[in-house]
């Protein structure tokens, strides 16, 4: 880069000051030369350019009487004069040139172009414009430290996101499962160069089993992103115990039916093949009991399957286990006809008033209703049937017997006190007489009594 004007344009300025100069001897300094002077004057404007892109610096004149313009850098060298080119820089091109406008490109600017940019139209005096470029400073992709793999349930984890050669300096966000954390900590440092800067910024949490798998974002924005934040991505693996639970195949067991018990366990990592046992012991029919992977398949359930059943899941980390109990139900009952149970209550209740102080009564009653004598009957049970029959046979015949034994003691009885007259007789006129005697009086208690 040359930043010396060659010796022509040095003279090519003097010759265009002389030349202003002699037209102004001339025309003199009256009211048509201000009022040309008054009119010319330079407009610019200020640019902001991301580094290593390109900026236009632009110079306009409403009116000009062909005056010269020129643009120089910060350092007060000369850009271009008119459309002549005065520094060698490669970097810097003419984009036009008129007497109304002076515009110039600078590309794959850096932080060193920043400063402030001057336009001069050449009348007399030289008026100016200033024009300011801003440079500004790309941050480096954000880079997360600080993570180890894996984590372990409970552990306390920071995490460190860092970003350089932003300018000016950029702003950092965590995000955790698409939701911003606000609780962190922000740390701002110039740069070497006294232009940029690096920002690092600090997470800290502690991590639970539901943080496994998570993807934690630091974002960088900045105005030189054009709105496309640069992320950095960490995602967690968290190892934690086992979580253990049993899941039956169905929720009311019924005897004579399969069921299939589901240890469903999750842990990190994966838990080895679970455990089953059954009231603390081991499982007390396995031709019957069939483990197979993380499901025990129990076929034709009975009674004495009742009781407590144990999963047990095992990892690196723990171990935890779940139980389930196991209460097995009796199959619903096919019932006859509704006919026939009111016809055995029936015959149960006029037995019972027939003989109220037979000790029979009872044991019918109790073998009528014994649940057990239809389960699981789907038709007419014949046994039961004729043991019915013979009960009420063997009822009828004992009532019989009974009412037979009372008869016999009545008449026992009126036949006692009917000799009662005779036993202090002398003979059997005067027992006669005696009898006949305690009929009569009987006779006269009773008128008494009427």
């Amino acid at each position: 880069m040359e930043h010396k004007a060659p010796e022509y344009f040095l003279s090519l300025w003097k010759l265009a000051s002389s030349s202003r100069l002699m037209a102004m001897l001339h025309g003199g300094w009256g009211e048509g030369g201000t009022e040309g002077s008054q009119g010319q004057f330079p407009l610019t404007q200020n640019v902001t350019v991301v580094e290593g892109g390109t900026a236009i610096l632009t110079c306009r004149v409403d009116q000009n009487d062909n005056t010269s313009l020129q643009w120089s850098n910060p350092a007060q060298q000369t850009l271009y004069f008119d459309d002549k080119k005065a520094l060698r820089d490669n970097r810097i091109e003419l984009v036009r040139a008129s007497w109304h406008e002076l515009s110039i490109s600078v590309s794959d600017v850096s932080l060193s172009d920043e400063g402030q940019y001057t336009c001069s139209l050449f009348t007399m005096p030289v008026k100016t414009s200033k024009a300011y470029l801003t440079v500004l400073g790309v941050p480096e992709k954000p880079q997360i430290s600080g993570f180890s793999s894996p984590v372990m349930e409970g552990d306390l984890m920071q995490l460190t996101c860092k970003t350089s050669g932003s300018k000016p300096a950029a702003d950092i966000r965590w995000f955790k499962n698409d939701k911003e954390i606000k609780d962190v900590k922000y740390l701002k440092e110039e740069d070497a160069n006294r232009k940029t800067f690096t920002v690092s910024s600090t997470l800290d949490f502690r991590v639970d089993r539901s943080d496994d798998g998570v993807a934690v974002i630091c974002r960088v924005d900045h105005e030189a992103l054009n709105a496309t934040p640069q992320v950095a991505m960490q995602v967690l693996e968290i190892h934690y115990t086992p979580s253990v639970k049993i899941i039956p195949s169905t929720p009311f067991p019924q005897e004579g039916q399969p069921l299939i018990l589901t240890c469903e366990s999750k842990g990190k990592p994966l838990p080895e093949p679970v455990l089953w046992t059954k009231d603390g012991g081991e499982l007390p029919d396995p031709d019957r009991m069939v483990v197979s992977g993380r499901e025990l398949n129990i076929l034709f359930l009975n009674k004495t399957d009742n009781g407590t059943y144990r999963c047990e899941a095992t990892n690196t980390i723990g171990q935890s286990s779940a139980e389930y109990v196991l209460i097995v139900h009796d199959v619903p009952n096919t019932l006859l006809p509704t006919t026939i149970i009111p016809s055995l209550t029936t015959a149960t209740v006029t037995t019972t008033v027939a003989i109220t102080s037979s000790p029979t009564t009872s044991a019918t009653t109790s073998s009528t209703r014994d649940p057990n004598a239809l389960a699981g009957q789907t038709g007419p049970d014949h046994a039961l049937i004729g043991g019915i029959v013979a009960v009420v046979v063997f009822v009828t015949l004992c009532s019989i017997f009974l009412l037979g034994r009372y008869l016999a003691r009545h008449k026992g009885t009126y036949l006692t006190n009917e000799a009662k007259g005779a036993e202090d007789a002398p003979d059997a006129d005067t027992a006669i007489i005696n009898a006949e005697g305690s009929q009569v009086n009987a006779e006269e208690k009773k008128e008494y009594f009427i």
